[in-house]
């Protein structure tokens, strides 16, 4: 685990064992470690077996984007879909 500190305020914050909120604080850190390709494609999946449509989809993805912890550049719908696309 890399940050001993947000582990052990985890744990402490909600009566996990050290273990479990390791397990967590790294499931969480590796969900913002995902590269922006990988975030846009699988949720554009997702959202898609949702029965959702491109025009929904896409203004969707930039605003879930943008409210992430260290947000990307903002992208534009072109560059959304070229991500899912090409």
């Amino acid at each position: 685990m890399e940050d001993a500190d947000i582990v052990e305020q985890v744990a402490l914050s909600t009566g996990l064992s050290t273990a479990i909120a390791a397990r967590v604080v790294e499931d969480v850190l590796a969900f913002y470690r995902q590269p922006v390709e990988h975030y846009v494609r699988s949720r554009h999946a997702q959202l898609q077996a949702e029965g959702r449509k491109n025009p929904e989809i896409f203004p969707l993805i930039a605003g879930e984007l943008s409210r992430r912890l260290v947000a990307p550049p903002d992208l534009s719908e072109r560059q959304l879909r070229r991500i899912v696309y090409d």
